[in-house]
């Protein structure tokens, strides 16, 4: 029996969220420059995206580039940004023919203009299909994320558009970019790291935390059903006591 068979198909979590770590440190290891990492990690996202498209994942989230990594070399930046339209131009007729949808998170107007009309262009081409949606979180940051968020807010708190007392969760909800998406069950870190890096702070309240060591380039489906029948063989409580789950 394969770990995809051991998976309860009725514990599928609807959401997994993965930050995609260690391309640098695995092109190191093969003696390359970090690019080479980022080339292969490609391959990652293609097979994650079907093992996921496999067992039912309803909505897969990838941190492919965050605010904070503006501040890498310009070299590395330029790289990436050629590598995302490489890739964008190279996957979409696969992506659709897989059923998956796209989306982005993120602050669409940073990304250079190419990288934009891509997106664009692989959203509008992928709008029909039905099956898993694939979001891209590019440019993106949970604080950037939230203060777009407050700020928009208070901008229509000042334009009488709602009232202050009406602020809760799920209108904040709505304001963010995540708006339409359930919060991730399950969030996985790959490359041994055990840390957040601004990412999805607002929804990863209750959301299962899954860390692996296996670098990104090395990470493939059987990496992902590994992490899913993990999070299968938990006790989500949300505050309750063990007692009040099981009755």
């Amino acid at each position: 029996m394969t770990l995809k068979d051991k998976l309860n198909t009725n514990k599928i979590p609807e959401h997994v969220a993965i930050i995609m770590d260690g391309n640098g440190r695995w092109a190191a290891l093969h003696g390359n420059e970090r690019v080479f990492g980022h080339e292969n990690g490609v391959e990652s996202v293609r097979s994650v995206v079907e093992g996921a498209a496999e067992i039912g994942i309803k909505y897969l989230t990838l941190y492919a580039f965050s605010t904070e990594n503006w501040s890498r070399p310009q070299a590395e930046v330029d790289a990436l940004m050629g590598l995302l339209v490489h890739a964008i131009n190279n996957e979409t007729e696969e992506l659709k023919r897989k059923n998956v949808k796209l989306s982005m998170i993120g602050d669409v107007n940073s990304l250079p203009g190419e990288v934009q009309q891509k997106l664009n262009w692989s959203i509008e081409e992928l709008k029909d299909c039905n099956g898993l949606q694939l979001v891209l979180a590019l440019s993106y940051s949970s604080r950037w994320e939230i203060t777009e968020a407050m700020r928009q807010i208070a901008v229509d708190v000042k334009d009488e558009k709602i009232e202050p007392q009406d602020i809760n969760k799920e209108l904040i909800d709505k304001y963010l970019a995540t708006n339409g998406i359930p919060d991730p069950e399950l969030l996985i870190r790959t490359s041994g790291e055990a840390r957040i890096s601004n990412f999805l702070l607002w929804q990863i309240a209750y959301t299962e935390f899954y860390f692996t060591p296996v670098l990104w380039p090395d990470f493939n489906k059987e990496n992902l059903f590994e992490a899913v029948y993990d999070f299968q063989n938990r006790e989500r409580r949300f505050g309750k006591t063990s007692q009040q789950i099981v009755s």
